[in-house]
């Protein structure tokens, strides 16, 4: 399917250009049923939480597809539905070409190709077992031989810094952060997969240290051939590691495109004023207005039309009306926006001429 006409579709998921997707995302549902003390979980959609809502996008082989929004947008859930830690409601996951949970594509044979890991370097480790069995657990579970998985934990312990005679026979509390993190990436690469999930996995790191990591991540992706999903609320972390961005926001979709064009010229408001948060050691960029104003709606109840219209400063009467579909605002750059929509009934005039004056504002 082309770009242009999986945008007209109303689906992000081929954003990206003509290669060929690793993972495939089709209108992935999970919402979270409410319970009151002393009743039952109420069902139905006024009595849960829209974690993720309608989610479509792929990620392509060999790509980093970073992922960034407020905390609560739904980018922690997304990664656990797609690890399968959590079911989804509905929607379907694709790797390479075949339906996970399906014969073709069992979850064990999934799991083999899929790993993550996560922010907290400390409860990812079983403070009971060393360093070494901790790597090697998961090749033996399977089914490769002790000794065999033994060598390969401490080859992969080389392999992201740490000398396998040193750290080896070591207990998860024995270690700092940094390296209880290289653990947890040399336990995700154990079992030699094609993607790696990074939820936040550097965000708990000393800024040294962070550094040291995200360089090893991308030495790693060449040397592994690894295809990464990177979540973090770092904005300046995603743009150095990723390939193309994709912008979540109260469960939803809002823009994905090329790094370069997403942040050197975000098509939505909301990525615009979350770019707009971002620390900059240039004054002429320091303001003491706000970026955005207001907390995120109840998922509970998210509002009709357009999500963000309820913080969006140049929102109309239609954005309230009615909710955008994905369309291509530029090459390989998709968002969901009824200003980029034809007859949709919004004023770009109106939208340009305030945007023109945001900026100018904001130097």
């Amino acid at each position: 399917m082309s770009l242009s006409a999986s945008l007209l579709n109303q689906d992000p998921r081929d954003v990206g250009g003509p290669r060929q997707p690793l993972l495939g995302v089709r209108q992935l549902l999970k919402h979270f049923p409410l319970k009151q003390q002393g009743l039952p979980l109420l069902r139905g959609p006024a009595h849960a939480v829209r974690a993720v809502d309608g989610v479509s996008f792929d990620i392509m082989k060999g790509e980093t597809l970073g992922v960034v929004g407020e905390s609560g947008c739904g980018k922690s859930t997304t990664a656990r539905v797609l690890m399968q830690l959590i079911e989804q409601d509905s929607g379907e996951l694709v790797f390479d070409g075949q339906t996970v949970g399906s014969r073709a594509m069992p979850l064990r044979q999934f799991r083999r190709q899929a790993q993550m890991v996560f922010q907290d370097s400390y409860s990812s480790l079983n403070p009971r077992m060393t360093i070494e069995d901790s790597i090697a657990f998961a090749p033996t579970v399977h089914g490769l031989p002790a000794r065999e998985a033994i060598a390969r934990a401490r080859s992969l312990l080389a392999r992201v810094g740490l000398q396998p005679e040193r750290f080896a026979g070591r207990y998860p509390h024995e270690l700092s952060g940094g390296q209880r993190q290289r653990v947890n990436i040399a336990r995700a690469l154990a079992l030699e997969p094609r993607l790696v999930i990074l939820d936040e996995a550097v965000s708990a790191l000393d800024k040294s240290v962070e550094a040291q990591v995200l360089n090893l991540l991308l030495d790693l992706k060449q040397e592994f051939g690894l295809t990464y999903l990177f979540i973090s609320h770092d904005l300046n972390v995603v743009r150095f590691i990723s390939d193309r961005v994709l912008v979540m926001y109260l469960g939803q979709v809002v823009e994905v495109g090329p790094a370069e064009q997403v942040f050197d010229a975000p098509r939505h408001p909301y990525t615009r004023a979350l770019l707009r948060s971002m620390p900059s050691m240039d004054p002429s960029r320091r303001t003491e207005e706000a970026p955005l104003a207001g907390d995120p709606p109840n998922p509970i109840n998210p509002p009709p039309g357009c999500r963000f219209h309820t913080r969006c400063q140049f929102a109309q009467p239609v954005c309230q009306q009615r909710a955008p579909t994905f369309v291509e605002a530029a090459p390989e750059h998709g968002v969901a926006c009824l200003r980029y929509e034809a007859g949709s009934g919004y004023d770009d005039a109106g939208f340009e001429a305030g945007m023109l004056n945001k900026e100018l504002q904001h130097g």
